[in-house]
């Protein structure tokens, strides 16, 4: 009886896979059956919603570099900082959609061998991530943030702000995709489905990279780069647990 059993469950797979190729069915798919449970059978479906961002995030920094005094150095990240948000005015950006991710004031050591390890000025940084309700307007946020003393641009990206209901519309897909496959397949192996018993879904939502058409300038006049939105897809994967009759 052994025997048989291990022959059988390869020739069993074998025509599971032989009839996805020939009915039509669509992948990935997971199929799984077990014998002696209620809920023996599963499909997994999957749905897609392709959004166009609708904000843009950037993070600027700032940097003051050997002054005499801390309190220099202080003053000089602060004028930078309140020319940034001023500027910021201009594009209807209010003062909650820019936030301190960081500041810093440290001295500079000379470590030369005459300097012998003493302080030689103070070093400032801060970085401040605003938020771009106009994504469109990101290119132009950069550029005027630069030209308010800002020398540094990190993680600049477009989102989609409130993906909830785009998850809905991918799940509701998923669901519909599971179940139109676990009808064509117990078709075709002659199986009753009866209810579904059990629901596990994963949801994914796709980077969206910024595409640069030319090469950022700081500081030297050079044009900031062309932001692409693109877009950002949003998947849903559903498995449906089915009872076999």
């Amino acid at each position: 009886m052994k025997i048989m059993y291990a022959l059988v469950v390869p020739v069993v797979t074998l025509v599971t896979l032989l009839l996805v190729q020939v009915s039509g069915l669509s992948v990935p798919m997971r199929i799984t059956m077990t014998t002696g449970a209620s809920t023996d059978f599963s499909v997994v479906g999957e749905g897609k919603v392709e959004v166009v961002p609708d904000t843009g995030y950037v993070e600027v920094g700032i940097t003051a570099n050997k002054l005499a005094t801390a309190e220099e150095a202080q003053s000089k990240i602060a004028a930078t900082n309140d020319q940034i948000v001023e500027k910021m005015k201009s594009f209807d950006i209010e003062a909650a959609d820019i936030k301190t991710t960081n500041y810093s004031i440290n001295p500079n050591y000379d470590w030369s061998e005459a300097g012998g390890g003493a302080i030689n000025g103070y070093n400032g940084t801060a970085t401040l991530a605003i938020k771009v309700r106009e994504p469109d307007m990101l290119a132009a946020v950069v550029e005027s943030a630069i030209a308010a003393g800002a020398t540094d641009v990190y993680n600049t990206r477009f989102d989609v702000e409130d993906p909830a209901q785009y998850r809905e519309q991918a799940r509701t897909q998923a669901i519909d995709n599971a179940k139109e496959q676990a009808q064509k397949l117990a078709s075709q192996l002659g199986i009753r489905l009866g209810r579904i018993t059990n629901v596990v879904e994963s949801t994914q939502s796709g980077d969206n990279p910024i595409a640069f058409r030319t090469e950022m300038g700081f500081g030297g006049g050079g044009a900031v780069a062309d932001m692409q939105k693109g877009s950002q897809v949003i998947t849903s994967t559903v498995t449906l647990y089915f009872e076999k009759k």
